[in-house]
């Protein structure tokens, strides 16, 4: 299948475990100044597109590389060594940076909040990506550009250079994105600009709804999002195919737009635009050429937290990609493999593989 470079943010995600006690609290009721909430343990792991991306596809039987940028400090070397247990490698280390880090709230029945310092991932540029990794990869994904400012500085000249660099080796790319803070640097950015400049280079662009709103149509943004889960409900034809459409346009192949709780979109460029995917992937023109469609979400047996939930789908649509199926098989294994990571704290202890998730597909699945 060929190598896979994953690339971008990566940090240590400390996700505090709330008891199924406080289900039904809202995270106003909990977090109150003074407040003492026992807590059921910690859940320490790897997180960033690197680690929740990049270990989904090694596990899910890849050849991948991780290059992602981490300081020489306590949570560098956690992360080095939960990595390493993967049998994975390739981390740049940086003495004069600091590694990010994220405390993820994942409080029963509430959606996620992430208290988030983007660490060494500032100082990333595609320099930091060395040209003998480039040698025999097919595919390169990179994750989470929001959060890492050498990216989105100068309307996206560092990440368009990159991307560029790797189109001219033949090489497949990916690209997803991550939340966008309002408040900070990245949410005042021209994200529209960025993308213009960028897609063209990018041959699978895989983000998630609220993302897209936020930078492409800030009034359906404002419109859908009440403080709770902007995707619940979502009439995804309606509100994310005229996002998928706009995509197209700007020059990427093909999308998949990540609509949480209410499925998954895809949707591909013309015959002519396809033929110009990387060419080391040798893709299957004619099966992924002129294809749109909608995939519901398949039902969790328990959901514990919803912690790399977008990631590690991903990774099952990119290994559905690289081992030849069409479009509407890779949106199922996207769907399929959300639904086995929402099952533990984690993003990575609930995957299966491939041959696992075809077999529950093919036996009925139920679809939410």
């Amino acid at each position: 299948m060929g190598k896979i470079i994953a690339a971008g943010h990566i940090c240590l995600d400390i996700t505090p475990v709330f008891p199924e006690t406080v289900r039904g609290q809202t995270t106003e009721d909990l977090l109150q100044p003074g407040k003492l909430v026992r807590m059921a343990g910690a859940d320490v792991h790897t997180g960033g597109s690197v680690a929740n991306t990049g270990l989904a596809l090694k596990k899910m039987g890849n050849d991948v590389t991780l290059l992602g940028k981490i300081g020489k400090d306590a949570f560098g070397e956690m992360v080095k060594s939960i990595v390493s247990s993967y049998g994975a490698g390739g981390l740049i280390e940086d003495g004069g940076c600091a590694t990010s880090y994220s405390v993820v709230l994942a409080i029963p029945g509430q959606d996620r909040v992430f208290l988030h310092d983007s660490g060494a991932n500032d100082s990333f540029t595609g320099s930091d990506i060395p040209e003998k990794a480039l040698e025999d990869a097919v595919l390169f994904h990179f994750g989470y550009p929001p959060l890492m400012k050498r990216m989105y500085a100068e309307d996206g000249q560092e990440m368009e250079a990159m991307f560029c660099r790797m189109k001219e080796h033949g090489i497949a790319t990916s690209l997803d994105f991550a939340a966008i803070d309002p408040n900070s640097e990245a949410g005042k950015i021209n994200w529209r600009i960025i993308l213009q400049r960028v897609l063209p280079y990018v041959d699978f662009f895989v983000p998630s709804f609220e993302e897209l709103c936020f930078m492409l149509n800030r009034e359906q943004y404002h419109r859908l999002n009440r403080g709770g889960d902007m995707t619940k409900g979502l009439d995804l034809q309606a509100e994310a195919m005229p996002l998928a459409d706009q995509l197209i346009k700007m020059g990427c192949r093909a999308v998949l737009i990540k609509c949480g709780t209410s499925g998954m979109l895809y949707k591909t460029a013309g015959g002519e635009v396809m033929k110009t995917v990387g060419s080391r992937l040798n893709l299957d023109v004619a099966r992924w050429a002129d294809q749109e469609g909608l995939q519901p979400c398949f039902k969790a047996d328990i959901v514990r937290s919803g912690t790399g939930a977008g990631d590690t789908s991903i990774a099952a649509f990119l290994t559905g990609l690289l081992r030849g199926s069409d479009p509407a098989a890779c949106a199922a294994f996207a769907a399929a493999q959300g639904a086995c990571c929402v099952t533990a704290y984690d993003a990575l202890s609930g995957l299966k593989t491939i041959e696992e998730l075809t077999e529950k597909i093919e036996s009925g699945w139920e679809t939410v």
